[in-house]
């Protein structure tokens, strides 16, 4: 161990985002490598370790007490390019003990049942179990006893370090998932906890995860691979001194964490005291001074691009309160517009043009200090018209082409921006109600469902024809479009006016909230003069592209220190933790996934950078445009693609393919209808896209699918799981 090197990148890799991570894979490999701990030359070397281990083993097989694996012992001891001490020596688990190894229990005895999620990932945490009776448990599960080590073989289990060695089963014996291997050491001369060390290292896993087999999501670790990988093996004291060692260094990684996490938390509390300080400013010159002050702060204030986020909200909150523009003396007074809007809307009345509405209290902004020459004005006073739509039984699926009718999903609206891909596919056997087509202008707020969906406001910027809204979307107008569309839908999102949509939503639980069209006419939002509105949008517009900007460059950063992280900890295990970067350029393969769409939209509050991207161009992108948009190097990208398709933000399209080499010519046409479509297209077709073409009702058409996949003539391929080409 050259401890120079460690302690002059120590602060780099703590300090990276997942860096307390890196110093742990630091530590295992360092403990099995035999620079952690100094060899003492009077506890001798390995071979007492492996002669003792043999000697029982040849007792045990005169005994017949031991099963062997001749495929498996006749495979060479296949050594990685790591330096030993003289003192160590190489060997593997099959020679060190039992693997995957049975119970001999009797019916009536007791035992415990340990499912998948009774192992932690983190280190050294015992394992808990249910009591039972042998008999339910000893059938169909994994056998394991106290003193074995268990290690999870599945995705991601085994990516995340699922790992533990058993000990405290209160009848000495269990059986849990099938997805464990287990390792039952034969000699008290190789420690379980060792051996733990050794599964936890980069050592084993960096070459066990490209040797995992499966499809994607079930991808397992191969037998023969955890059997036969090759293991350092010190002499059994030193194995002792490298646990105790490594669990003091893990319970400093802790601590390490614990104080990152508590340092977290006081950024996050002086980072929102800076964004209110901005936030209450109530003049131009307040604005500059607590501006500048985080500015100055910036890099201390914020450290995560979801930490920029809350400057979205602080800009709009600013825009909404009249402290992003001046005024300008050629401007129409606000107090004359507003007598304009109410003169408009009494003729329309009177003219029959607009509905007479019954008048509804107005909801007062009393917490905003307005600039002297805005005004204000009750939505009810400015309003034209304003409606609800229409909710059918729709096909699951989006139209295949703008000749059919759609309705929209509460999801087209997100905070002003409008997403009109997402809708769903009007059956021909309903009428269209074309009253209910959305136009360019609509202003369109979310009237029912989840509290935080509910009071989302937008204004339809892009109108494809024969698209309805549905009955859970309010959509209104103002008079004669005296006020700014896209300025109304900014007001009820942001400040005082969205704080009482907040206050105004109402319902019996958090999980269906909803907001009337009177509770709507009722909330007041501020009244700059047009002209003046059309620069407070611009100047927020140009506030925003700062922020993403901001965003970006910490994404950079972190990028930056991960990699940094990994080269570190790579050039002192001499194992690269994660794909080098002299390899071949690699870019989405954009033949196989043509577009990825925006799911469920995710909170402000987290971090979904791709969601965002697509979000902001109507909802759908190719892969490779996503990815050049995303800025970073292609593994990250893919990562953060699978991270968000995990949380259901990205929508995760089904590829669907033909087996390969199948031949139709013999299959009757009514098993094989779907093979047939799809055997034009050799690089496979989203399920959504099959299921148009089939032209049937989703049901008969599932049912089809599934019998053409238990035939073997279809296979499911993971979107998500994008395939790299080299450039």
């Amino acid at each position: 161990m050259d401890a120079q090197q460690f302690l002059a990148d120590f602060g780099h890799i703590a300090n990276a985002p997942g860096g307390v991570e890196r110093l742990r894979e630091l530590i295992y490999q360092f403990a099995i490598t035999g620079r952690l701990v100094p060899q003492q030359a009077e506890e001798g070397n390995a071979d007492t370790v492996l002669e003792n281990v043999t000697r029982i083993r040849q007792q045990l097989l005169a005994e017949k007490r031991w099963k062997r694996a001749p495929k498996l012992e006749s495979a060479p001891l296949n050594l990685p390019a790591v330096e030993l001490p003289p003192s160590w020596r190489w060997s593997r688990l099959l020679d060190l003990g039992e693997i995957n190894p049975r119970n001999l229990a009797s019916d009536e005895a007791k035992a415990a049942f340990v499912p998948m999620a009774a192992v932690s990932e983190k280190h050294g945490i015992a394992v808990g179990g249910k009591e039972t009776d042998w008999a339910s448990i000893s059938k169909g599960y994994t056998h394991f006893a106290n003193g074995d080590v268990l290690l999870a073989k599945i995705t991601p289990c085994f990516e995340n370090g699922k790992a533990a060695v058993v000990s405290g089963l209160k009848h000495g014996i269990g059986s849990g998932s099938t997805e464990f291997h287990v390792f039952r050491s034969m000699s008290e001369d190789v420690l379980a906890a060792y051996v733990y060390l050794f599964l936890r290292s980069p050592l084993f896993r960096v070459k066990g995860q490209s040797s995992m087999t499966g499809t994607a999501g079930q991808k397992r670790l191969p037998t023969d691979y955890f059997a036969l990988c090759a293991m350092p093996l010190p002499p059994k004291a030193e194995q002792t001194r490298i646990v105790a060692k490594v669990d003091e260094l893990m319970s400093l990684c802790d601590k390490l964490e614990d104080d990152q996490q508590k340092r977290r938390k006081l950024q996050n509390a002086l980072r929102q005291a800076t964004l209110q300080a901005v936030a209450k400013a109530q003049s131009p010159h307040e604005l500059q001074a607590s501006w500048a002050r985080l500015e100055a702060n910036f890099s201390r204030l914020f450290s995560a691009p979801e930490d920029v986020e809350a400057l979205h909200k602080v800009a709009m909150d600013l825009a909404v309160s009249g402290l992003l523009s001046k005024p300008n003396e050629s401007d129409e007074p606000a107090q004359v517009l507003k007598a304009r809007i109410l003169s408009a809307k009494e003729k329309g009345i009177n003219q029959g043009v607009f509905a007479r509405k019954k008048h509804v209290k107005p909801e007062l902004l009393e917490e905003t200090t307005l600039p002297a020459h805005w005004d204000v004005i009750a939505l009810d006073d400015a309003i034209s018209t304003i409606d609800a739509g229409w909710s059918p039984a729709c096909l699951p699926n989006s139209r295949s082409d703008e000749s059919k009718w759609g309705v929209l999903k509460t999801t087209s609206v997100q905070v002003l921006r409008f997403l009109p891909i997402e809708h769903k596919e009007l059956p021909a056997s309903f009428e269209p109600r074309p009253q209910y087509q959305v136009e360019l202008g609509d202003i369109l707020i979310t009237r029912a469902g989840p509290k935080n969906r509910v009071g989302i406001c937008c204004v339809v910027d892009s109108a494809p024809p024969r698209l309805m809204i549905s009955d859970k979307l309010i959509r209104f107008h103002i008079v004669n479009d005296l006020i700014d569309p896209q300025f109304v839908a900014l007001c009820l999102s942001a400040g005082e006016p969205g704080r009482i949509v907040e206050r105004l939503k109402s319902g019996m639980a958090d999980s269906q909230m909803n907001i009337s069209q009177d509770k709507l006419r009722s909330i007041t939002i501020p009244l700059p003069p047009i002209a003046e509105q059309k620069r407070v949008l611009k100047e927020l517009e140009v506030f925003m592209q700062l922020i993403d900007s901001y965003s970006e460059r910490i994404g950079t950063a972190i990028r930056t220190g991960q990699q940094l992280a990994s080269a570190s900890v790579s050039a002192m295990t001499g194992i690269a933790i994660e794909q080098e970067e002299d390899k071949p350029v690699k870019v989405p393969q954009t033949e196989l996934i043509s577009k990825l769409r925006l799911g469920q939209a995710p909170s402000v509050k987290v971090q979904a950078p791709l969601a965002g991207l697509l979000a902001r161009q109507n909802g759908e992108l190719s892969a490779q445009d996503l990815w050049q948009r995303y800025g970073g190097e292609i593994d990250a990208f893919y990562a953060q693609l699978k991270t968000e398709v995990a949380h259901g933000w990205i929508e995760e399209p089904v590829l669907l393919k033909l087996r390969d080499e199948l031949d139709l010519k013999n299959i009757p046409e009514s098993d094989a209808v779907l093979s047939l479509l799809l055997k034009s297209n050799k690089e496979g077709m989203y399920q959504r896209d099959l299921l148009k073409m089939y032209g049937e009702n989703e049901s008969q058409f599932m049912d089809q699918l599934n019998k053409e996949i238990s035939f073997g003539f279809i296979r499911i391929a993971s979107a998500s799981n994008v395939q790299l080409v080299d450039a």
